[in-house]
């Protein structure tokens, strides 16, 4: 299939979400747009949604909240329909994809300027830690013994694998995306070859990864990721709340970051006193607790234990364009 909006693209650059499902996801992508037009009040912002969202967003307060709707098809409501097939969803020439449950810290201009060397990236590491994809228990040192992420690698063909989180997307080339769109869903068909695991296994998880499969496909076809962690340029920092200063609004956010990533990857510990225990032991030596606060392009509320401040704000902000009538004015 052709790239459906090749005759008629509706703009240079522009952010595109997703919704389906519960009404409270339509609610997370426009809490998340709210908070984009504090920095970035003139790109345009499309939604891919169900004929129900559509309907939401005729009602007049939230009318002008997405400069374009789109349906999106019944096939391609899940992670996996929407992101693997993510050359069909290209409504600019240059198309920043972001989660609902994102929230914009900070001007992406210069981010813009970033991804224009690319046809397509996505955020992440360049390799992945054992546990991407694969159990969050114990059963990770069954994986790690028997060597099972390796035999996947030789299988394929792979000779590294990358860390994807696909909270934030670019696609400019079409072409280049749907190679990517095309190899990603090979990868997933394959599973039974891999040493992954479901996500729909983790508590809270109904839908199946995207993100290894895309890891595989972006590695196979020498595609460069673009880096997750990046200190003060950092694209996307995950929500956690022990490392966050924030207000209510999140209209000022700086996050703990420690240089040293082995330390930094504790962050997402829920036992608060297991997480202190470990910063502890591995800070002792010298340089290997440097840190420092940074804010960066996107919060990401990632994290299933970690999303409650991001449910109030979207309530907050739900509600106040439901009393106010109409969505925000920028504050760049």
């Amino acid at each position: 299939m052709a790239d459906k909006f090749a005759e008629k693209k509706l703009g240079a650059e522009g952010y595109v979400y997703n919704s389906y499902g519960n009404e409270k996801y339509l609610k997370y992508a426009v809490t998340s747009v709210q908070t984009l037009r504090r920095y970035d009040a003139s790109r345009p912002a499309a939604i891919f949604c169900t004929e129900e969202h559509r309907k939401i967003l005729d009602q007049p307060h939230l009318k002008s909240v997405f400069q374009h709707i789109f349906i999106l098809p019944e096939q391609n409501r899940s992670i996996t329909g929407f992101k693997h097939n993510i050359c069909d969803f290209m409504p600019y020439e240059r198309n920043i994809y972001l989660d609902g449950d994102i929230v914009v810290c900070r001007d992406p201009d210069r981010l813009w300027q970033t991804f224009s060397s690319y046809p397509f990236t996505a955020t992440g590491n360049h390799s992945a830690d054992n546990f991407f994809g694969g159990p969050k228990g114990v059963g990770i040192i069954k994986d790690m013994l028997l060597g099972r992420r390796n035999r996947t690698l030789k299988r394929f063909g792979l000779t590294y694998l990358p860390r994807i989180q696909s909270g934030v997307m670019y696609a400019a080339d079409y072409n280049t995306a749907k190679a990517v769109s095309d190899k990603a869903k090979e990868m997933l068909y394959r599973k039974a070859e891999t040493h992954f695991r479901s996500r729909t296994e983790e508590a809270g998880r109904s839908e199946e990864s995207c993100e290894w499969s895309l890891a595989m496909a972006m590695a196979d076809l020498e595609l460069q990721i673009h880096p997750w962690f990046n200190s003060y340029e950092s694209v996307q920092l995950d929500f956690i709340d022990d490392f966050t200063v924030y207000d209510s609004e999140f209209k000022s956010v700086s996050c703990l970051y420690y240089k040293k990533k082995f330390v930094y990857n504790f962050r997402g510990f829920p036992v608060r006193w297991l997480q202190k225990l470990l910063i502890q032991m591995f800070t002792i030596l010298p340089g290997s607790g440097d840190y420092h606060y940074v804010t960066p392009y996107f919060l990401h509320f990632g994290w299933y234990h970690q999303k409650k401040p991001f449910f109030q704000l979207a309530d907050q902000i739900w509600n106040d364009l439901h009393q106010n009538g109409g969505p925000v004015a920028s504050e760049s």
